[in-house]
């Protein structure tokens, strides 16, 4: 049952903070748990539009690509001097403070060609990870009234660019001496993934979706077409969302670039959330595909320059046209204004109590 709005609901009962330094958001007195309102939305029965304040990000440090990656998130703050170094296939990152991230330093590739992983790659033992010791740093730090997300970074295609280069990961999927072996590589890596996915539930049974990075494309277009995803990336996908899915968990998709034309491939990989960079044209891809995956729709005419008024009358004209209820969306939009964060809670309310 979706109740009626009522104007206590916008009462703000606590803030999130900005993880990059900005202003934090408010947390209103929702009708239900922020866990709820997300997996309202996601099962397509939403109550309110989900913004970024029902999230709380896990990315503990027992995964070595949490660390090679200098994204740790877990209760105690990481130190950044022991961010990059080797992830769990022991490949060298570097962290860069001037992009805040890590990189494999292009030119000393692991594998010259794909066929070579049966005698070179060594996967991880999952199994000897400190997970008992993850568990005591960080129990109580997920809430049951949350939505926690953890992050799997480093997904197939960027593994493969990881141990190849760029380049030379490329032209793996295209050359047929190196193709099966690519194929077996992206299974192989799946097994993996839900060995690390089955621990972080075992342990930490308040995980309530994988967000999983794997880019695809540049700032003008795909780096392949949508017939070599969907032959040698999606199948190993698909068998990582089916586990993701029987345990009743969501699965979300990080991928950068132009990459519209890649969207089927994404449903078919079973993905239940795409939120957008925005050189696509996030409306285009929710008319097309909205009603079989969550799209992140960037808002029209939203500054922090604008007046409360313009702000708010913004909201109710996306509210208008995205906030259906038979086929709801993400709202893509990182930095959200207070006036319009609180009109688009109340429009979609309204849309949503029907």
């Amino acid at each position: 049952m979706n109740p009626k709005f009522d104007s206590k609901e916008l009462e703000v009962v606590g803030y999130v903070p900005d993880r990059m330094g900005g202003a934090p958001s408010p947390i209103y007195s929702f009708p239900l748990s922020m866990r709820e309102g997300v997996r309202a939305m996601y099962d397509r029965k939403p109550v309110w539009q989900t913004t970024n304040v029902e999230g709380i990000i896990f990315n503990p440090s027992v995964i070595p690509d949490n660390v090679a990656r200098a994204y740790v998130i877990e209760a105690e703050k990481f130190p950044m001097e022991k961010v990059g170094g080797r992830d769990m296939f022991g490949i060298e990152w570097e962290y860069v403070p001037s992009v805040g991230g890590s990189m494999v330093r292009p030119g000393k590739p692991y594998l010259s060609d794909a066929s070579e992983w049966y005698d070179k790659i060594k996967f991880p033992d999952v199994d000897s990870w400190d997970w008992e010791g993850c568990y005591k740093l960080n129990k109580g730090f997920l809430s049951p009234e949350r939505h926690n997300v953890t992050w799997l970074f480093t997904g197939w295609f960027e593994r493969l660019i990881s141990w190849m280069d760029f380049e030379a990961a490329i032209l793996s999927m295209v050359d047929e001496e190196q193709q099966d072996a690519v194929k077996e590589l992206f299974m192989k890596l799946t097994e993996t993934y839900i060995k690390i996915a089955d621990k972080l539930i075992h342990y930490y049974p308040e995980i309530t979706s994988f967000l999983v990075h794997d880019d695809w494309g540049s700032q003008k277009e795909t780096f392949f077409s949508p017939a070599i995803v969907e032959e040698f990336i999606v199948p190993a996908m698909k068998k990582f969302t089916d586990h993701i899915h029987s345990t009743g968990r969501i699965c979300e998709l990080h991928s950068c670039g132009q990459i519209m034309k890649q969207v089927p491939n994404m449903i078919a990989a079973g993905w239940d959330s795409w939120v957008p960079q925005p050189m696509n044209d996030t409306k285009r891809i929710y008319e097309l595909y909205g009603d079989k995956i969550l799209v992140g729709v960037v808002p029209d005419n939203v500054s922090p320059s604008m007046s409360s008024e313009e702000l708010r009358a913004s909201a109710r004209e996306f509210a208008e046209k995205y906030c259906n209820p038979q086929k709801p969306c993400l709202v893509n939009l990182r930095n959200m204004p207070d006036a319009f964060r609180e009109e688009l809670y109340k429009a979609s309310r309204e849309k949503f109590a029907v």
